[in-house]
């Protein structure tokens, strides 16, 4: 497989030594704006010899390049610490501040006492660490709250008066922002910052715009958008609220090359007008008028005469803190697959794709001409982009100015589509710019299946199309951050993306959509308050204690476990008074199972069984977090309430005749088993009855979006793989193929890609976990932190002739990939310095004892 090849092939090429590569800073590289006081550094190793780890390491922290050194470092040296870890050091040097820029490398010292020093220098760049360090106060024009437009324009002029060695740049426009010096973007994010509970947190950014200055006089400028700060409707919005007029915080530091510094805040000196942007709603589009952009408006020497002075303004109200989880980015564009005029001077272009984005034009005309976009998943009878199931009405539209070629994208609105009807004049060009958080991807996987690759293609596309600035559930009609996904597709999501700055983004929007009464509502941000199990299920909100101990037990980052602890304990203490003798019977349940009602609330499993079973998930990892925090008195209270609710569980809903749960659906059978909620020796028969209920049911899933995870699961940890192979590969629907069958290019929101639902959605995506940890067999030893240890366990199953995944951890790069031949199965494995692991048949039977480097086996009998 290409992906292992190249693993094995870096490790024929690099040094037998560990040296650390990858240097980050907050899981970042090279960040600016950070503003813990102690910032975490960690590193990857690399190296060609087998069995190789970190003995011992050396940081050495500078303010100036010519001090990163042993002896001269004025910041911090460690001198030899005597440890294996190399990720989340903690920062232990001098105090330090406000918009500093820190360098630094790292030594790592092998088995053999060779030290070698990282590949590169690294460096990280303090954010504003108090509020009395913006020495800038927020501003709005005298627009108002749910206005859709127009979108006002902010300007100022200032002197740059000798040679500058950095200029660095705080902001934070709300509800979006988009910022130039000197007609030159300031970066490429989009729909920044990042989205949050406005009155509680509000996210800033911290950018160098060194390079975009020059001596003597600059002007900067600045859109701002309503996003989710200000959705006043207008056309389709899934809400109409506001925190308010949109409004900007702005600080430029300008550092001189004889150590002098200027700051340029925002002030009632600044002037603004309204701009282009005649209407602009996150849900309904947005419109843009070209006739009424002002030449220059954002280069010095402009005429702002006619501009007014801009307003102070009160704070939203929430803390200010530095932006850290990624930004979002235009990640890729589609050109048009073909186009059809279905009737008179109306064409329909198919951008070949189902995407989160928005279009991008190139059009001639005369001033004043039209052209409206109006987007789809899918196209109705006639041809013409469908929004029945995504929200009615949205579209884009563009005033031509008239001077030749005019390209245009929309700046502050995106949505999920296929298909555009143009209306009005024929562009020259469409193309849909794919907009997605800039998470690393992590992960490979392939398999001689065409089928499951294309399966795992289609789930990748819903992950990136909602992996916004919010892990949303479709990037069209909701856009929320439906929290039950998070947890269960975590592995999936996980394995795919690097979650190391969006699992603690998370675990902040849980913290402050929790309720006094400890409740956390089903969507964080909670921009809009619903009704019924919509807002209160345990199954969703459950994320605000299972999302920071991913964060701990998959990357190591103990942070947010600290951060949201007191939010565990009052959740669960919530639940527990909703309970009836530690047993809760309300919520959504398995949401969208497959019963004889169209899909909605569990159909087929009690409701006490979900949202029970996930009450104990809850407590036991309370527990956990409590021993982590060394909380003694509540990890045995915690631990004495969660066996006092398994006992209560297996009362009321096992039948030991049957040795079944409930209603003995495949959700009602599986998540007792994968949770712990069984009794010893249970295991075989609930996985026999949920594979005899798939079989009877012609290879088929009846689970939904909560239980299906726990089926998967239940089934691979059964051994039966086998039956999930026949799901994921069955023709006929309920089944992934079955969508791909009907022409899906993301997975759908129901399992028969009905066209009455989102064609965007990821929450049944969870067979990832499956292909990766189960199939390729790649899973973190629970036993050790943060893939410290592994558990190769390859499962061949079906007609495959082979498969294989590689997985960048935290601590590099981990692969296997297994091949049948004709005298049984080759396995080739590769493992990062310093990761021990095991090597077992899928029945669990060790095979061999792993180190680090390349390995190969061949194994006649594996089974």
């Amino acid at each position: 497989m290409r992906f292992l090849l190249s693993c094995l092939l870096f490790c024929s090429l690099s040094s037998a030594a560990v040296q650390p590569v990858r240097l980050e800073c907050e899981a970042r590289k090279n960040p600016l704006g950070i503003d813990s006081a102690r910032p975490r550094l960690s590193w990857v190793l690399e190296s060609a010899g087998k069995g190789q780890k970190q003995t011992a390491y050396h940081i050495l922290v500078a303010s100036r390049p010519e001090l990163l050194l042993p002896g001269r470092a004025d910041l911090w040296d460690t001198g030899e610490v005597a440890s294996e870890e190399t990720i989340n050091i903690p920062y232990a040097g001098k105090p330090l501040q406000s918009s500093q820029r820190c360098l630094w490398q790292v030594q790592s010292r092998d088995q053999s006492g060779v030290w070698t020093k990282s590949a590169a220098n690294a460096e990280w760049t303090m954010g504003l660490l108090d509020a009395g360090a913006w020495k800038a106060g927020w501003i709005t024009s005298q627009g108002g709250a749910l206005v859709p437009g127009p979108l006002p324009l902010f300007r100022k002029e200032f002197e740059v008066a000798k040679p500058l060695r950095r200029a660095l740049l705080h902001v934070s426009g709300l509800g979006q922002h988009e910022v130039t010096f000197n007609g030159l973007a300031a970066s490429d994010h989009q729909f920044a910052p990042a989205w949050s509970d406005y009155r509680k947190r509000v996210y800033y950014e911290t950018l160098d715009v060194t390079s975009l200055l020059k001596l003597g006089r600059n002007a900067a400028g600045v859109v701002l958008g309503n996003g989710m700060y200000n959705v006043a409707g207008g056309r389709y919005a899934k809400f109409t609220a506001s925190f308010g007029p949109p409004k900007l915080l702005l600080s430029l530091e300008l550092e001189y090359a004889d150590g002098s510094k200027q700051v340029v805040g925002s002030d009632a000196s600044w002037k603004t007008a309204q701009g282009p942007i005649t209407f602009s709603c996150i849900y309904g589009g947005e419109d843009y008028d070209a006739r009424l952009e002002q030449s220059g408006w954002d280069r010095a020497g402009f005429d702002d005469s006619a501009w007014q002075s801009a307003t102070g303004s009160e704070p939203p109200g929430g803390t200010l803190v530095a932006q850290f989880s990624p930004p979002v980015l235009v990640q890729k564009t589609h050109k048009t697959a073909s186009v059809k005029e279905t009737r008179p001077g109306v064409f329909v272009y198919d951008l070949g794709m189902n995407f989160a984005g928005r279009p991008r034009i190139r059009v001639r005309g005369a001033a004043g001409q039209k052209i409206r976009l109006t987007p789809g998943e899918l196209l109705d009878e006639q041809s013409r982009p469908d929004q029945n199931a995504t929200g009615s009405p949205v579209w884009f539209e563009y005033t031509l100015k008239g001077t030749g070629l005019e390209t245009w994208t929309p700046k502050f609105a995106y949505t999920g589509f296929r298909y555009l009807q143009v209306d009005g004049v024929k562009p020259e060009s469409v193309e849909g710019e794919f907009i997605y958080a800039d998470a690393a991807a992590t992960g490979q996987f392939e398999s001689s299946s065409d089928l499951l690759n294309r399966i795992h293609a289609l789930i990748l596309q819903a992950i990136r199309s909602n992996l916004q600035n919010v892990l949303s559930d479709c990037p069209q009609r909701e856009k929320l951050g439906w929290l039950e996904q998070v947890h269960l597709m975590g592995a999936g999501l996980a394995y795919n993306f690097d979650l190391r700055n969006v699992l603690p983004k998370i675990a902040a929007d849980t913290r402050d959509a929790q309720l006094v009464n400890g409740m956390v509502p089903d969507i964080a941000p909670e921009y809009v308050v619903f009704t019924r199990g919509f807002r209160d299920s345990p199954e969703w909100g459950s994320t605000a204690v299972l999302a920071p101990w991913q964060a701990w037990t998959w990357y190591g980052d103990r942070r947010p476990v600290e951060q949201s602890f007191q939010t565990i304990q009052r959740y669960v203490d919530y639940l527990d008074r909703q309970s009836n003798r530690g047993i809760l019977s309300y919520g959504l349940g398995d949401w969208y199972d497959i019963g004889p009602k169209f899909p909605g609330e569990s159909q087929l499993t009690p409701k006490g069984i979900t949202s029970t079973a996930i009450y104990y998930q809850d407590l036991i990892v309370a527990s956990q977090a409590a021993a982590l925090l060394g909380r003694k008195v509540e990890e045995q209270s915690l631990a004495r309430r969660a066996a006092a609710v398994r006992a209560e569980f297996q009362r009321k809903f096992y039948d030991i005749a049957k040795q079944s749960f409930g209603t003995g659906s495949q959700t009602s059978n599986a998540m007792p088993l994968v949770l712990g909620l069984a009794p010893a020796g249970s295991m075989k028969a609930l996985v026999g009855h949920i594979a005899d209920d798939v079989r009877a049911r012609g290879n088929h899933t009846s689970a939904g979006d909560i239980g299906y995870h726990y089926v998967l699961a239940a089934l691979a940890a059964g051994g039966r793989s086998d039956v999930i192979y026949d799901m994921a590969t069955a023709t006929s629907a309920p089944s992934y193929a079955s969508q791909l069958a009907r022409g899906a290019t993301s997975l759908t929101e129901a399992w028969d890609a009905n066209p009455g639902a989102s064609q965007n959605h990821f929450m049944l995506g969870h067979i990832e976990d499956w292909l990766y940890q189960w199939l390729a067999g790649i899973a973190p030893d629970p036993t050790a932190l943060a893939w410290k240890r592994v558990i190769l366990q390859p499962h061949p199953v079906g007609d495959l002739q082979s498969a294989g995944a590689a997985y960048d951890s935290p601590r590099g790069t981990i692969a296997c990939h297994w091949t049948r031949t004709s005298k049984g199965v080759k396995i080739d494995v590769v493992l990062p310095p310093g990761v021990t692991g095991v090597l077992n048949q899928p029945d669990g039977k060790a095979r061999a004892q792993l180190v680090s480097g390349a390995a190969h086996f061949a194994f006649s009998d594996f089974r």
